[in-house]
Formats: C-alpha cells, structure tokens, sequence
C-alpha cells in the first residue's frame, strides 16, 4: 500500500476559501502601504548564508534552515571535520545557501547592491513568504508570510509617527478594533544596561527580557543569571518590570531612572516626541501603550521598536512588530544609512479575524453568480452573458455538466454561491434571463443589461 502523502511539520495547504480571505488581508495591507507611499519590491527565497548568518543573534541563527550545496556536497569535506562531529563546522562546508528569515536583513542587502538605482529616502514594502526552523506550535510555523515595510536615508522621528498611523489604518480597516500599539526605544533599554553596569551583557539581556510574556520574569532573572549578571544587576533591573501608570507618569519615571545616562535619556526624547505626536494626530481605533518591557531581541534594531498585541479576547501572540535599525546596511558596506520598518503577522491576523468572524461575508464567497446548465444550446446562450458579465467585473461561471438541476443546485449551496441563473427555451426566446436569490428563494425575470446591473 502507497504511505499516505504528508507535508512537512509548520507547513500547510490552504483551500480555496483560505486563500481569498488570505488575500483579502493582503490586499488591505497592500492598499495601505501605497496610500502612505511604500512601493513593492521582491527579493529571492534563498540567499547567501553570509548575507544571513550572524545577523539575528546566536538565537536567530539557530533557526535558519540552510540549503545543501548541489551535487556530491561530502566529497571536498575534509575527513578530520567529520570525524570531529561538529554539525555547525560541517554545516559551513556544506551549504552556502539558506532560506530567508526575514525580510529586513534581505532588504539591506537589496539597498546596498542596488545603492546607486534607488533615490532616498527609499519607502519599500514586501509580501513574500520567510522560513524559521522553529518549534511548530499555534500561531507559530515553520514557513509563514511577512507584510513588511521600511524606510531607508532617514532619520526622522516623523517615520515612526507615520507607522504608527499605518498600523492603525490597516487593523481599522480589517475590522480588527483597538489592537494595542506597543512602542519602547531600544536606547532606553542600553540606558537601563548602564545603569545596573550590564551593558557588556546588553544582547543577553535585550534576549532574556524579550521571552518575559513568554516564561515570566523568574524564568528572565534565572537566564540573566545563567548569562553571568550578577543578582546584585538583576536587583537594580526590578522597576522596569513593575513600571505602571500613564504615558506620562511612565516617562517621568524613566528620565529619574535613567538621569546618568544620555543616550537612555535620548531615547524618553525619541518617545516623547513620537507619543505627543500622535496625541496631537489622533488614531481611529488602535491604543498606543508604553511598554518598557518590550525589547525586540533581534541585534539590528538601535531605536524605537514597535510590537502590536491583538485586542483583548483574542488568545494569540503578536500580530505585528518592528522598528528602527541604524546601522543595518553598514552590515554589507553602505555606512550611515538609517532605517525604520514594520510587519504584519499575516498568519495571526487571519487567525484573530476566524476568532471573532470578523471577516466580511463577500470575502466568504469567490463566485457571484452560477449559471445552471440545460443543454449545448442553453449553455452557449449562457456564456455569451457570462462573457457580458466578466466583462463588468462580476465573478461568474457556468456548470460544466448539463447535469440533474438538483445537483447543480446543491454545488451552488455548497460554494455559497449566492446567485443562480436559469435560462431554457423560454427565457430564450425572449431574450431573458431568470436570476434566483438562494437565500430567499425569490426569482426575477431579466433582460442582459437588466442582469448586469442587478449582479453590481
């Protein structure tokens, strides 16, 4: 007996219905990306692993999924690098390729190579699948798509203001109502570092407090110490995880926290203005929320960082996060080019809007109208008009079979096809059409135009 096809774990198929509200989400995105001005852009699925490596922390590398050199890949291998049995020296030998990540290291590397074909400041945005060898679990997988879009020659604090504003636009316009902005300033973050003396040990400690919603801040402090801080460090680091209050009373905070140290002190500047902004501005439906939790645990982001939770009820993760990256392209050799970007979680976005049914009922059906099938004679006279209709913008199709009437009409009914029309000898004749309503079961008589501007 043949084994039963499978996929591989944190893959999927997607059905038909799957897919159109997939792309309902992206087509909002997308629709807002160039409402704000963001082109697209589209980068390849592999890349050089030293575009990759090195980029993402210790952490991030772990998780990339490398490609096998092409043809014999063992033989140039030098037999004291097997023997000695480690994977990571082997996997160097053997593979100079690996999928993406993500979409921002791929995009810096775009910057660089095509420096002197883009005027700046450059506005990209990208939808294109990246690949993580994570643990599969809900709302985590193994292959899933990012929204991104990035700012590249700026350094603006306006940039910020204006992905702060399209987060709101995007999720308001999805339907999804008063997401939580979450917003910090990586400088901040050093600011407190220098201040419990741990600023040797920024990266781990940017790391461990990004799993705090994650294992708890036991958990945190226990890797802190495993990392090699001190209990006396991880003592002085206890009001940021008790801070509370307003915007305001956050940021006052903050500055007596981080008095002695100027760039901590930049970056409550960097958020002042960027939140008073945005007061100034208004949202349609987001919350905009200072958390000084929020740490962002890839190594390229220097500046304000972004992480949007979905609205309460909702049990998921983030749907979407970012922020700003210096030094990203200095990486590839294009010094002193700063950058902000976002991303939408399209997976999670999809799986919040199934949670509350949030999803529009036309995005629900992919076919109008069907055209029941009496014969060769009937269904010529019905493509003519499907021809008409297609022609309109209506989404429209003829049964291929001139099957019993019940069976066509059971396919309609499963498909949630809303419309079916019928035409035979007699509405042949006069030049008629007769369009019937499956919800209601009502039935009208009408002529092509007639038909047309009913089915708009």
């Amino acid at each position: 007996m043949a084994q039963k096809p499978r996929i591989p774990k944190g893959t999927r198929d997607f059905s038909p219905q799957e897919v159109v509200k997939r792309q309902f989400i992206m087509n909002t995105v997308i629709r807002n990306f160039e409402r704000f001005g963001f082109m697209p852009i589209e980068t390849p699925s592999m890349e050089l692993s030293d575009t990759l490596l090195g980029k993402y922390g210790e952490e991030g590398d772990r998780l990339i999924f490398k490609i096998l050199n092409s043809g014999d890949y063992l033989k140039k291998v030098d037999d004291g690098l097997l023997g000695a049995k480690n994977s990571n020296a082997v996997s160097y030998a053997i593979s100079e390729k690996a999928l993406r990540y993500d979409l921002t290291v791929p995009f810096a590397r775009y910057v660089v190579q095509h420096q002197n074909e883009i005027d700046f400041p450059f506005k990209r945005y990208q939808i294109q699948p990246v690949w993580r060898a994570d643990r599969p679990q809900k709302g985590r997988f193994r292959e899933f798509y990012q929204c991104d879009a990035d700012v590249v020659g700026s350094k603006s604090l306006w940039q910020e203001v204006e992905f702060v504003q399209l987060y709101d636009a995007v999720f308001s316009d999805l339907g999804l109502d008063h997401v939580t902005i979450k917003i910090n300033n990586r400088k901040i973050l050093s600011g407190i570092a220098e201040v419990c003396g741990i600023s040797d040990r920024f990266v781990d400690f940017t790391v461990a407090l990004d799993k705090l919603d994650k294992i708890g801040k036991q958990k945190v402090e226990e890797e802190l110490h495993v990392k090699g801080i001190s209990k006396t460090a991880i003592a002085q680091l206890d009001p940021i995880f008790s801070l509370d209050g307003s915007i305001g009373e956050k940021l006052a905070q903050l500055k007596i926290m981080l008095k002695k140290s100027s760039e901590g002190l930049s970056g409550v500047e960097d958020l002042e203005f960027i939140l008073k902004s945005i007061t100034q501005l208004g949202l349609r439906s987001a919350i905009l929320d200072l958390d000084i939790k929020l740490a962002r645990g890839l190594n390229y982001y220097t500046g304000t960082i972004y992480e949007v939770a979905a609205p309460k009820g909702i049990a998921i993760g983030s749907i979407g996060g970012g922020g700003r990256y210096d030094d990203l392209a200095g990486i590839f050799g294009l010094k002193d080019v700063s950058g902000v970007g976002i991303s939408f979680g399209l997976d999670r976005i999809y799986m919040a809007l199934e949670e509350v049914n949030g999803f529009p009922n036309a995005v629900r059906r992919d076919v109008d109208v069907l055209f029941i099938n009496f014969g060769r004679a009937e269904a010529l006279y019905a493509m003519k008009a499907l021809k008409t209709l297609r022609e309109s913008g209506i989404n429209c199709e003829l049964y291929p079979d001139d099957t019993k009437l019940n069976r066509q009409m059971n396919y309609a009914n499963k498909r949630e096809i809303p419309f079916v029309v019928m035409a035979g000898d007699q509405e042949m004749s006069k030049h008629l059409f007769t369009l019937k309503n499956m919800s209601s079961g009502e039935q009208e008589e009408l002529d092509l135009g007639g038909l047309v501007r009913r089915l708009q």
